[in-house]
Parts: C-alpha cells; sequence; structure tokens
C-alpha cells in the first residue's frame, strides 16, 4: 500500500491526523518543535513539518474515506497521478523525532530553482538527497516538491 499526500484545512493537521488514527487509518504528521513567544511567556510548540499536508497509507479502492473527515480537502496530484511517498522517505521523517537533529526551515522547490547536490546523483534517482556540510543536512523530498534543512546537534 502507497502513502498518499492528504491536503488538509489550514491549522487542521493534527486533528485530522487523530480522528483518521481513531478510525483505523495509518497516518504520518510529521511535526517539529518551535518556540514561540507572546508578550508575557515563551512556550515550546509542535508544528506540522508540512503545512496543511497529511500522509495516509490505504489502498488505492479506499482512498474515498478520508474524506468523512472533517479537515480534509483533497489529494495532491503530480503529473496527473496522486503524489505517493516512498517508505524511506516516511522513515527519514519519523527518524528526524527520534534523533536529535533541529528544523531550520522548510521551502517548498519552484520550476527554476537550483539546488547544489554536489556528488549524489546516484540517490537523487531513489527520490531522497542528503547533502551534509558542518552540521547541516539537507533532504529533498522529490515526491513532495520540498527541501527539508536540518541542524545535527
Amino acid at each position: 500500500m502507497p502513502w498518499y499526500v492528504l491536503i488538509t484545512k489550514p491549522k487542521s493537521e493534527k486533528k485530522v491526523t487523530q480522528k483518521l488514527e481513531e478510525k483505523g487509518i495509518k497516518v504520518c504528521c510529521p511535526v517539529r518543535v518551535e518556540i514561540r513567544q507572546w508578550s508575557d511567556r515563551k512556550k515550546k510548540v509542535e508544528v506540522p513539518l508540512l503545512p496543511s499536508m497529511v500522509l495516509v497509507k490505504l489502498k488505492e479502492n479506499e482512498r474515498s474515506i478520508v474524506f468523512e473527515t472533517y479537515g480534509t480537502l483533497r489529494y495532491l496530484f503530480w503529473l496527473g497521478e496522486p503524489a505517493t511517498v516512498s517508505e524511506e522517505e516516511i522513515e527519514a521523517l519519523l527518524d528526524m523525532k527520534s534523533t536529535s537533529m533541529k528544523v531550520l526551515e522548510i521551502e517548498q522547490l519552484k520550476p527554476g530553482k537550483v539546488i547544489d547536490l554536489k556528488g549524489f546523483g546516484g540517490e537523487l534517482e531513489k527520490g531522497t538527497v542528503k547533502y551534509v556540510s558542518g552540521n547541516q543536512c539537507w533532504v529533498v523530498l522529490h515526491s513532495l516538491g520540498y527541501v527539508i534543512k536540518l541542524q545535527i546537534a
């Protein structure tokens, strides 16, 4: 069964994840911890790594059941087909939380954007590229169209 990219309403990722898990659907919503400041305090807040997206593992003929959940909008499509994420990319997303890596920024790939991937052409064909420079690491998720920049503590 492939992992599909499900688009949610803004700021509904965690609620959609919880509701889908209650229905027995396998869901992945990777998060990162940010420190947010209010006028009177600072607080650590878990923020979804992929804004307005959750990843669901379903059979092709079961894809429509997610729309029974409030907050789901549509599936992400890539080149006319539903976008899928490989098991390796899911594991990489989940490993980020369990290891000491800190997400510095997320940016969406845009047509014409040049990314320096010196010497990593073989891994690029698999869909996952890791580029390490000092204490920073870039992970390209081609099936989602995102580059995640990480700081390794």
